[in-house]
């Protein structure tokens, strides 16, 4: 703890209160992230530590403000003919790649198109999309073949696979592969030489970055980066961090860990965020369809049964008002589509009940493999509850106990459990990803191959398909609570309960934009 103390406490002094993009702060902002960074493209992986790191070094056309609001990022405008099928895009003027190669339309074309094929939203943007024409280096236009109501919120989304710009030469990249080389337009650059896989990534201030002008406002605004460098710093130890972090010795933590949340509340030096629902969580359970025993409904039923959100989320030792007992709105309760559709089978789980579907689906005692990210200190305490009583409801459980990057690999895996496969994964979503059902994990992916697990329900299908070209608000919550029903009723996955773990920072930093996830334009440190 002293050796590693002292590691990160050197540095270079901090430099005066005041700060400009013109004169950054030398001393390095030092944050510490939930899990490890391992994949640094976000079209390949949808893990938020990536998608953080996607924020640092990419950018968007479009962003999301803190209303959930869309605006302009890298555009300067955008129009639709009164049709609506017919979108017209303008880059701003002067944007660079980091390698100093202007941005240009056919850039941002190609990006549209990689992640189109990877993201479940950009899937059906895509299918409903008859061209995606270059006008000229600063104009694009995208033609649809049908209506598709979601445009903008598609190309603007923070939700798991985000549309980030890229140049056209990486973005020609297989979109199951990573890039080879890091280059975004964004406001840090990133040597991927400097990069110390277990120790710390090192991202430094774009000098050539040319803010939007208006303030920043969530994702969107004026990114102005105040400081010279920030380091993502490895540090698995919660007690480690909770100390580094009291000490001054680094200055973010994405997540509190869960058994210091109420002694950091009480710290004056130290700011505890209480994020609105888009930007809280839900536990969520993958389930594998493409292998037994879960190919069975009546055995994905029975789980849903172990799924006892009372007791999951008293497991994960928050104070009261970071949870909400019970919550199966898939689309997040106090989200746009929160409802209750589906839900009246799950608000008396139990194991005696499980244990009655089992014996219906004439489960056999068939190995059940599940993979345990035991370094999340998200994923593990709610883990541990569901072993149990997936143990109890009679599973013959196969626990695999490893850390989140080794889950997140293996989870690719499709093959029987004997070669490897697996059965079920314990996770966390983020509302950004939940709250639109054309990028929710349950119902996005519908009958793809794109998400771990393969759920197929094909009565899910044109549910989809009539939401994603509706434009009456009324009518897409009707919509949402059909696939609502569907998901719940054919047990597609496990929702284990909303609730929020806060970011927690030093009260020096000023301009955070509370969002969720750590975004570091437009923070500065006024003091230690």
């Amino acid at each position: 703890m002293r050796r590693r103390s002292l590691l990160l406490a050197a540095g270079v002094a901090v430099p005066p209160m005041s700060a400009s993009p013109a004169r950054a702060q030398a001393a390095p902002i030092r944050v510490v992230m939930n899990t490890e960074l391992q994949v640094l493209d976000p079209i390949v992986t949808n893990a938020n530590v990536t998608r953080a790191f996607g924020y640092m070094v990419f950018d968007t056309l479009i962003a999301m403000d803190d209303a959930g609001g869309y605006r302009p990022q890298m555009l300067e405008s955008w129009r639709a003919s009164g049709d609506r099928l017919i979108w017209t895009f303008t880059l701003r003027p002067g944007l660079e790649w980091h390698d100093g190669a202007p941005v240009t339309a056919e850039d941002c074309v190609a990006s549209l198109k990689r992640w189109g094929r990877r993201d479940g939203m950009g899937t059906r943007l895509m299918a409903a999309t008859r061209a995606l024409r270059i006008v000229d280096q600063r104009n694009f236009v995208l033609e649809l073949s049908r209506p598709f109501g979601f445009v903008i919120e598609a190309i603007g989304k923070p939700a798991a696979q985000v549309p980030f710009m890229m140049p056209a030469r990486l973005a020609a990249t297989e979109p199951t592969r990573a890039v080879p080389e890091i280059v975004g337009s964004g406001p840090f650059t990133f040597r991927r030489e400097e990069w110390r896989p277990g120790d710390r990534a090192i991202f430094r201030r774009n000098r050539n970055y040319r803010p939007r002008e208006e303030p920043a406002n969530g994702l969107a605004g004026g990114k102005v980066v105040r400081v010279e460098q920030v380091d993502f710093v490895s540090l698995p130890d919660h007690a480690t961090k909770v100390s580094a972090l009291l000490a001054g010795e680094i200055d973010f933590l994405e997540y509190a860990p869960l058994d210091f949340v109420a002694m950091l509340r009480r710290d004056r030096n130290i700011v505890v965020t209480a994020p609105r629902p888009l930007a809280q969580s839900m536990g969520g359970v993958q389930i594998n369809h493409t292998q037994p025993p879960f190919d069975n409904l009546l055995v994905r039923r029975a789980l849903q049964q172990a799924v006892d959100q009372r007791e999951i989320m008293a497991g994960l030792g928050l104070p009261p008002d970071m949870t909400m007992e019970f919550c199966q709105s898939i689309f997040m309760c106090g989200g746009p589509y929160d409802s209750d559709a589906g839900m009246a089978p799950l608000r008396d789980a139990s194991v005696e009940r499980a244990r009655e579907l089992l014996r219906e689906a004439g489960y056999a005692g068939q190995r059940t493999v599940l993979l345990h990210s035991t370094d999340s200190a998200l994923i593990n305490p709610m883990a541990l509850v569901l072993i149990d009583r997936m143990r109890r409801a009679g599973f013959n459980l196969d626990v695999v106990a490893t850390d989140f990057s080794s889950v997140a690999q293996r989870r690719l895996n499709h093959e029987p459990v004997e070669r490897g496969g697996w059965s079920v994964v314990p996770v966390v979503w983020t509302g950004y990803d939940l709250a639109n059902p054309l990028a929710h994990y349950g119902t996005a992916y519908n009958c793809g191959t794109a998400y771990p697990g393969r759920y197929c329900d094909p009565e899910l299908t044109p549910i989809i398909e009539r939401f994603a070209a509706e434009s009456d608000p009324a009518r897409r919550r009707e919509l949402a609570a059909e696939m609502q029903e569907r998901v719940h009723s054919q047990a597609l996955m496990g929702f284990m309960g909303q609730f929020f773990v806060p970011s927690a920072y030093r009260r020096s930093l000023r301009g955070v934009q509370e969002i969720g996830f750590p975004v570091l334009w437009n923070v500065e440190r006024v003091g230690r």
